[in-house]
């Protein structure tokens, strides 16, 4: 004689047929499905929970990150993200690159993320200056996020502000953006040329468009009026 059939069970469907299926083992699977997730990756890569979400339901992953933490495996970098432990013979524990903690962090939502412009004019040596904490241009919300002791912000731009974001030109025209009409010079023009690659310099000289009047006459005479040499001073501000 059959059992009854018990409705309210977890059940699956295969072939056309419905099987029951034990719950435990399907936060077993997805306990495994995570753990190698999280091996596969290089240490210090964060891993947003989102992404997560194709190896089980919202709970099963929740409760597998959680186990994951208690047992050292991971560690948590802000809420909603998540790494494998790195650590260094040198300094120890090493936290994961904050870029790459926001980038996750907005992963799910859609959002594009750009460099600020103290960061990027720092990063393309027209500038000498080091933001105190990290500033990321967002298409989202304003808003802080924690990794531990390091507040970073993230600030809302417009779509202009972010274009060819995620790109060196991009980087390249937020520095400029944020150098000025009186420090962005021919000489600090060249610079930017001098490091980018051919086609991302190509790439930003191609987005006029987006650019306030005073940056698209200044690539303007770089290009009619003569390109100067570039020394390494006049390019420092």
């Amino acid at each position: 004689m059959c059992g009854r059939l018990n409705r309210d069970a977890p059940t699956q469907m295969i072939a056309g047929v419905r099987f029951m299926t034990n719950r435990s083992d399907m936060n077993t699977s997805t306990m495994a499905a995570i753990r190698e997730e999280f091996e596969q990756a290089a240490p210090g890569t964060p891993i947003p929970t989102s992404r997560l979400l194709r190896h089980g339901t919202r709970a099963s992953v929740d409760q597998a990150l959680s186990r994951l933490v208690r047992s050292g495996l991971i560690k948590r970098a802000t809420r909603g993200v998540y790494y494998r432990p790195k650590t260094s013979r040198l300094v120890g524990p090493v936290p994961p690159v904050p870029r790459a903690v926001v980038e996750a962090l907005t992963e799910g939502r859609g959002e594009m993320i750009g460099v600020h412009g103290a960061e990027a004019a720092r990063q393309l040596g027209l500038s000498n200056q080091t933001p105190l904490s990290p500033v990321f241009l967002t298409s989202g919300r304003s808003k802080t996020v924690r990794m531990g002791n390091l507040a970073m912000r993230l600030q809302h731009a417009s779509p202009r502000e972010l274009t060819l974001a995620g790109r060196p030109s991009g980087t390249a025209l937020s520095a400029l953006r944020y150098l000025g009409r009186g420090q962005v010079t021919p000489e600090v023009i060249a610079q930017v040329r001098s490091v980018l690659p051919h086609a991302e310099f190509t790439a930003l000289r191609e987005e006029t468009a987006v650019m306030p009047a005073w940056l698209s006459d200044a690539f303007f005479h770089y290009e009619h009026d003569g390109k100067p040499n570039l020394t390494t001073e006049s390019a420092l501000v």
